[in-house]
């Protein structure tokens, strides 16, 4: 890949864009008002400081270690190369399934706005938007890094900046009506009283958050990776974070706390139905903007699974075609083509065997379970790091244990909700075809086990290699690198042997 092709400013993207800010505000955050009513803007607070002691512990190792294979890196070094393999394998299967994800909205969102607009538009015609959003992101990956990038970064600021504008605008007009009592307890929904509205709110609310660690598999096309990689990582979720908790403020006050029980992600009491009631044309800024999130989100995760999948093609446990470059752009070219391929049968397959927003819902369950596992194991690599390098002194007990811990506490509640497992009142059972999403997971991940079984009997050294990272190779000043194992075998020039 081309290294030191971007920069801060585009990786910061890469994760902004990756969590979808416009669609989350406007789709799913709306999901934790059932529970937290008027005091949603509490809940998303507190979702963001849980949030932030994963993204701390992400960011951490994304500093250590700069590579390609990210999670997977992280988890082979932290805990055991066993282990990174099939966070491996089970990340970039998730991430491949982001983009038809969120072409499916596309098209279900593009369709049915036409529709209501005018009637002659069919609402089931949403395919041809699908596909029209596979090949745009398609040819962004063809083109490089630069291109990609750049390409969501434009996506990923305007999102941002319309959000942000309609929400100065909502807190302008509510006028007398702002007040700081929606980061109480007193307008939960009826049912879900005090601070148990609130934690619920929280959990549906700590799933707009995913996608924070999306700049980290670009680690070895950055400049100054180490610095920038902890840099975008933290700052995206932080940032983001902010953002939501303005957002939601501002809605929950021009709305009125008391009634934003009602509140949703379609119809009067939606995003799009204040805008349209209230301040005329601006619904089409907001359409689009969501719109616009689709595609950046889409972007931004097809990057993430077409670099993992490079770093394990590199190391041989992926097929080797997927370490395939382009000779000038240097995108991996293979990945791009597989991805399009990937992202084109499921949108089409389950999108016509059932119905868009069907499969829009599956898909978003199988997602969500995996990538609330990987942050836990994360969290997990975190620790099991740093407490090898503690006679380096590199330890820090709360960043590198607290946090940890506490980040998982955070996301083993999110894991339940979002797996349907009614371990608490407000988590609801998941019915077919939602529920084979656990199916779906399990035959992937025994099916990972099973090559990694077939791995460490014939090539054991290609999983010891899921935890090297590949810059390391180009240290010339003689030292190690300093995000290298203490303990990894090292050649005279330094670097971590192959």
């Amino acid at each position: 890949m081309r290294r030191g092709a971007i920069g801060l400013r585009e990786v910061l993207f890469q994760s902004i864009t990756a969590m979808a800010p416009a669609a989350a505000v406007a789709a799913s955050i709306p999901a934790g008002t059932a529970f937290a009513g008027g005091s949603l803007p509490l809940s998303v607070l507190i979702a963001l400081v849980a949030c932030l002691f994963t993204a701390s512990c992400v960011a951490e190792l994304a500093r250590e270690l700069p590579a390609a294979g990210s999670v997977s890196t992280y988890a082979a070094r932290g805990l055991h190369p066993s282990v990174g393999f099939l966070v491996g394998w089970g990340y970039v299967f998730v991430e491949a399934l982001v983009p038809p994800l969120l072409l499916l909205q596309l098209g279900f969102t593009t369709a049915g706005t036409l529709h209501n607009e005018w009637s002659s538009y069919p609402a089931d015609l949403w395919w041809p938007w699908s596909l029209a959003g596979a090949v745009v992101i398609a040819v962004a990956g063809y083109f490089g890094v630069r291109a990609s990038a750049r390409f969501g970064t434009v996506l990923g600021a305007f999102e941002v900046i319309v959000f942000l504008a309609f929400a100065i605008l909502l807190i302008s007009k509510a006028g007398s009506h702002n007040t700081l009592s929606v980061f109480g307890t007193s307008h939960t929904a009826p049912g879900y009283e005090g601070l148990s509205g609130v934690f619920a709110g929280s959990v549906y609310t700590v799933l707009a958050f995913a996608g924070f660690e999306a700049a980290a598999p670009l680690a070895e096309e950055t400049r100054d990776p180490r610095r920038t990689m902890h840099r975008a990582v933290l700052g995206a979720a932080l940032a983001i974070g902010l953002f939501y908790v303005l957002t939601t403020y501002a809605m929950s006050v021009y709305f009125g706390p008391g009634k934003f029980a009602t509140f949703g992600a379609e119809g009067a009491a939606s995003w799009e139905g204040v805008a349209r009631a209230s301040f005329g044309l601006f619904w089409v800024l907001v359409f689009l903007a969501v719109v616009n999130s689709t595609i950046a989100n889409a972007n931004a995760c097809a990057n993430v699974s077409t670099r993992t999948a490079f770093a394990l093609g590199r190391i041989g446990v992926f097929p080797r075609g997927f370490a395939r470059l382009h000779p000038q752009r240097r995108s991996p070219v293979t990945g791009v083509a597989v991805q399009f391929v990937v992202a084109v049968a499921a949108m089409l397959g389950l999108g016509f065997a059932y119905d868009p927003v069907t499969a829009f819902l599956l898909l978003a369950t199988v997602i969500v379970t995996v990538i609330i596992g990987v942050y836990i194991v994360a969290n997990l690599s975190c620790a099991g790091y740093f407490l090898r390098r503690a006679r380096r002194s590199a330890l820090r007990p709360v960043r590198h244990l607290v946090f940890p811990l506490l980040g998982i506490v955070a996301f083993v509640p999110a894991l339940l909700t979002a797996a349907g497992l009614p371990a608490f009142d407000f988590v609801s059972e998941l019915t077919a075809p939602v529920s084979y999403a656990g199916p779906v997971v399990a035959v992937w991940m025994l099916a990972g086990i099973v090559v990694l079984a077939v791995l460490l009997r014939r090539r054991p050294e290609r999983i010891a290699e899921t935890g090297r990272v590949h810059l390391d190779d180009d240290a010339s000043d003689g030292e190690p690198d300093r995000g290298a194992d203490p303990d990894a075998p090292t050649s005279q020039s330094g670097a971590v042997q192959r």
